[in-house]
């Protein structure tokens, strides 16, 4: 067959490919914490991250419900399959999906209403590791960090292996879930709001709590900032 009836389709598909990378935005994960994390992103998967060391990330515009967050005392064999203290996804070095509580995240969305990007930190599913998420370009400022001594002060109900869990973990009751949609703050969800007052405390808080830049900013996630 020749050649030239599938250059068009060729043609296509590179542009598509330069298309999606010139619009990607670049996520760069690092470790600054004395001890190994295991990076994990949904979309992008996950890399052992020893101190000092980093994590280039590309990820294309118009993502949503993206995820970053390390992972903590992580076991993992040659297959990549282990477990993990905190933040477990399923068992797997490269992540699926999202990482079990309790587990400190940085969330975001890009591209999206007027073609803004946003982002934010959850300590809706409690707290591992103390985290930096900021923009590195494009002029924007709003950065955000959780680096309070959460695990250290957590309350007592809340204690899990490596971190501090969420109330909805513990409780399993709508107060804290906010399964109906009509919740508000409690005495927990104030306990993270008072150490972090820029991340996320219950599900509800996004006043306070999200944060936006133009589409096509460059970002830093910095574990132990």
């Amino acid at each position: 067959m020749s050649l030239s009836k599938h250059l068009p389709i060729f043609f296509f598909l590179l542009i598509t490919l330069l298309s999606a990378l010139a619009h990607a935005a670049r996520f760069d994960i690092s470790n600054n914490c004395p001890f190994t994390v295991w990076a994990a992103a949904v979309p992008g998967g996950g890399r052992q991250l020893n101190p000092g060391e980093s994590w280039p990330l590309d990820v294309n515009a118009g993502t949503a419900g993206a995820r970053i967050w390390a992972r903590t005392g992580c076991n993992f064999d040659g297959s990549g399959r282990g477990q993990c203290q905190t933040g477990d996804c399923g068992g797997l070095l490269q992540c699926q999906a999202y990482g079990a509580p309790p587990n400190t995240l940085a969330e975001f969305a890009l591209n999206q209403w007027q073609n803004l990007d946003f982002f934010d930190i959850s300590l809706v599913d409690g707290f591992n590791i103390p985290m930096e998420f900021s923009p590195t370009s494009g002029g924007c400022t709003n950065g955000i960090r959780c680096a309070a001594d959460i695990n250290g002060q957590c309350p007592a109900e809340l204690n899990a292996p490596g971190g501090c869990n969420n109330p909805c973990t513990v409780f399993r009751t709508d107060q804290y879930c906010c399964n109906s949609g009509n919740c508000g703050p409690t005495y927990y969800s104030n306990f993270f709001k008072d150490r972090c007052p820029n991340a996320y405390s219950y599900p509800k808080d996004d006043a306070t709590s999200t944060f936006t830049c133009n589409g096509g900013t460059n970002y830093k996630v910095v574990f132990c900032p």
